[in-house]
């Protein structure tokens, strides 16, 4: 495996392949069809390249540690707003998640129901397609016009459609106080119907989450603002249940799925809200679940089983869109991982990969049907 520290050397190894690459970052996230191939490792393009508090961006190589990232952002009292999850313990990886990871998976947390998903922060990228071209998109303002938005064609596309070098994101400011109302003792109707009488609220919720049992709703602001929201709100729910105030809770457990960090088999599935309780009420002896996004967002986890079952189940639903993030290899191998698409948005996807990837190598067969 070659040592890639410039964007040139990996255009250079791209146009020089004879054969599959694995496009691997701070190898994370082993999601998606187990892919075989030479790794094309780009942690070594690492290093916040600009930041520009004032205008509230930061451009930082793919290779760059989120963590890194964060730590100079709180140094300005600034923050990644769309709170990219962390999967180390929940898959069992080892390493840092990386700038590019996050933009090519759309990793995006809790706070996406108000805050907009990591595609929505990502301002211009840089990246090598599968033919070693050196294609640069977008910039660093949000209004930008320059042709087609292959910077939201980058975000989610898992490495297939190129190799991000660079990204410029947008940033926001860090908040004064944070406050979670708990609800606990929910099942997952009454958590759903209590969540979204918060959201549909003038109070602003950042978070809204069904975990243990409980409903969590977070606040975010000014001091003050967060005392007045979260009375008013504790008394909008005091028919959903006994609602308390705890400054101690950890959003980087619903973030990171903590609950399930110890099952076989782990699915992500987006569904509305109201679908919700119905999946979790279908789900298998075996499994555990958790909801995030007011209910739009279900984790799912399995241990023993027939994962496989499950599997084709959750795919299976009619208004839903599940991904295997976590499962043996033969099962993953055996298994379209990611939602199958409609006719149409297949044959869109073939020729977007097609054109970006003629050859056909990079991360081949990772999202495959």
């Amino acid at each position: 495996m070659k040592s890639l520290t410039s964007e040139q050397d990996v255009a250079d190894t791209v146009a020089g392949a004879v054969g599959p690459l694995a496009v691997r970052g701070g190898g994370t996230r082993s999601v998606g069809r187990p892919v075989m191939g030479d790794v094309l490792d780009v942690s070594g393009l690492s290093g916040v390249t600009l930041y520009e508090p004032g205008a509230l961006t930061i451009v930082a190589q793919a290779g760059t540690p989120v963590a890194e990232i964060e730590a100079t952002l709180a140094a300005e009292n600034q923050r990644l707003a769309f709170e990219p999850y962390d999967l180390t313990r929940l898959l069992g990886t080892s390493g840092d998640s990386t700038n590019g990871g996050v933009i090519a998976t759309n990793a995006s947390g809790p706070r996406r129901i108000q805050a907009g998903a990591a595609r929505d922060f990502a301002l211009g990228v840089r990246f090598v397609d599968g033919a070693g071209n050196i294609i640069k998109n977008g910039g660093r303002v949000m209004k930008n016009v320059t042709g087609y938005d292959l910077v939201k064609l980058m975000c989610g596309s898992w490495g297939t459609l190129g190799v991000l070098t660079e990204v410029s994101l947008k940033v926001l400011p860090s908040v004064a106080a944070v406050t979670t109302l708990v609800i606990d003792g929910r099942a997952p109707a009454q958590a759903v119907a209590a969540m979204s009488a918060a959201l549909g609220s003038p109070y602003e919720v950042s978070g809204a989450a069904w975990i243990d049992g409980a409903v969590w709703l977070r606040l975010e602001g000014f001091a003050s603002s967060v005392d007045y929201r979260a009375a008013a709100l504790q008394d909008l729910l005091r028919n959903h249940g006994d609602v308390t105030r705890d400054e101690t809770v950890d959003w980087a457990r619903v973030r990171d799925a903590a609950p399930l960090h110890g099952a076989d088999a782990v699915w992500r599935v987006s569904v509305k809200p109201s679908d919700g309780p119905d999946v979790i009420a279908a789900l298998p002896d075996g499994c555990t679940a958790m909801m995030d996004w007011g209910g739009g967002l279900i984790w799912v986890g399995q241990s023993g089983g027939d994962a496989g079952a499950t599997h084709a189940a959750l795919q299976g639903m009619v208004a839903g869109h599940a991904t295997l993030m976590k499962g043996p290899e033969a099962l993953r191998a055996a298994v379209s991982v990611f939602q199958p698409e409609a006719p149409g948005v297949a044959a869109l996807s073939t020729a977007l990969r097609a054109r970006f990837d003629p050859r056909g190598i990079l991360n081949p067969g990772l999202m495959a049907a």
